[in-house]
C-alpha cells in the first residue's frame, strides 16, 4: 500500500486503521479507511462513521471540526490549525477555562468524546484557545443518563488531568475532587479493560498514547 500523496495534499497520520490527509488548497481533512488494512477495515469504516455522527451533532461548536461528508469509506471534515498539547503545553489558565467551556458545550448536545485522555486530540489554536479532534471513540447519547453522565464526567476529569499537568496551581478545590473521584466506569476500566488496552496497542500494534499528532 503506498502512502505518497499528490501535489497539494499533507499526509498527518498513516496506521492500521488508514490515513489522514490534508488538503491544503481546501483546508479539509481526510480520514481514509480504504487503506487500512484488511482484517481492520471493518473496524475502521465503523470508527470513522462514529466519529461523523459525533461530528454532526456537534455542528457549528467552535473549537470541533465540521463534518462534510462520510462516503465510500472516506471521513471528510474541516481543519482546525493548531499544534498538539503536548507540544503547544499550554500554561495560561484562560485556556483551560475554555476548554471546559467546550466540553461542557459538548456535553449540552449529548456527546461525549472517551478518549481526552490523550494529548494529541488537544489543540492549541494560534489564537491560544483549545480545540479538540479525534471523534472515532465518541458517543452521542439519545438522553443524558447515567452511562453518559459517567462517561461525561470522565471527560471532565481528563481535561483537569491535563490542566494539573500544566498548569497545576490554578486547580480550584472542586476541581480536585473531580480528579479525586474518578467513575465506576472508569474504575472499571483501569482495573480490566486497560491492560488489555495497553498491551494490544503498544506490544502488538506498536502505539504510544502521543502518536498522531499530526491529525488535526
Amino acid at each position: 500500500m503506498s502512502l505518497s500523496e499528490p501535489p497539494g495534499r499533507q499526509l498527518l497520520k498513516a496506521d492500521l486503521f488508514g490515513t489522514v490527509s490534508l488538503d491544503v488548497e481546501r483546508s479539509i481533512v481526510e480520514r481514509d479507511t480504504r487503506r487500512a488494512r484488511w482484517w481492520l477495515a471493518l473496524l475502521a469504516r465503523r470508527l470513522a462513521r462514529r466519529e461523523f455522527r459525533a461530528l454532526r451533532a456537534l455542528d457549528g461548536l467552535a473549537g470541533v471540526p465540521r463534518a462534510l461528508s462520510f462516503e465510500g469509506g472516506v471521513l471528510t471534515r474541516g481543519f482546525i490549525a493548531g499544534q498538539a498539547m503536548h507540544r503547544a503545553r499550554p500554561q495560561d489558565p484562560a485556556y483551560f477555562h475554555a476548554a471546559l467551556r467546550l466540553v461542557r458545550a459538548m456535553h449540552r448536545r449529548r456527546v461525549a468524546h472517551n478518549d481526552l485522555a490523550k494529548e494529541p486530540n488537544w489543540l492549541v489554536t494560534p489564537a491560544g484557545m483549545p480545540a479538540v479532534v479525534d471523534f472515532q471513540l465518541a458517543s452521542v447519547s439519545r438522553r443524558r443518563g447515567r452511562w453518559f453522565r459517567m462517561r461525561a464526567h470522565d471527560d471532565l476529569r481528563h481535561l483537569l488531568k491535563h490542566k494539573r499537568t500544566y498548569c497545576p496551581e490554578r486547580l480550584t478545590a472542586r476541581e480536585r475532587r473531580v480528579l479525586a473521584t474518578p467513575s465506576h466506569l472508569s474504575r472499571t476500566w483501569m482495573a480490566t479493560g486497560k491492560p488489555v488496552y495497553l498491551f494490544i496497542t503498544r506490544r502488538l500494534l506498536g502505539w504510544a498514547d502521543r502518536e498522531g499528532a499530526g491529525d488535526r
